[in-house]
């Protein structure tokens, strides 16, 4: 079966630094986009940074130049380093895979918890 298992939330003060990893299993790694969503509560789930099948990264505007998505195809893993951290990206973070074909389909994994607070 496919999953998408999430790790690395946790607690952190204002100016810290997370780094967020999404192993994921069933699937051809490098045929997928992979991306990371948030959501926390009272606001729209969020989407927050991509990688493609080529490892070119994009990111929301509300965390360019503090957040660095990468791939490593070895580890069936894409990773989410998350630096100079607000109390505004508390949110769960969710990693997504979405196949480079369509019919490759389109999963979730389940979240990751990050807590930005003094």
């Amino acid at each position: 079966q496919v999953q998408l298992v999430e790790s690395g939330g946790g607690l952190v003060q204002p100016g810290g630094s997370l780094r967020l990893s999404c192993v994921a299993s069933g699937i051809i790694f490098n045929r997928y986009s992979m991306a990371w969503y948030r959501q926390a509560p009272g606001k729209q789930r969020e989407w927050v940074a991509g990688i493609t099948s080529a490892a070119s990264p994009n990111y929301a505007d509300s965390v360019k130049d503090r957040f660095t998505i990468s791939r490593d195809n070895a580890k069936n893993t894409v990773y989410l380093q998350m630096n100079s951290l607000k109390s505004e990206d508390t949110a769960v973070y969710v990693c997504k895979a979405d196949g480079v074909r369509l019919a490759d389909g389109r999963y979730w994994g389940q979240g990751t918890q990050v807590t930005v607070s003094s």
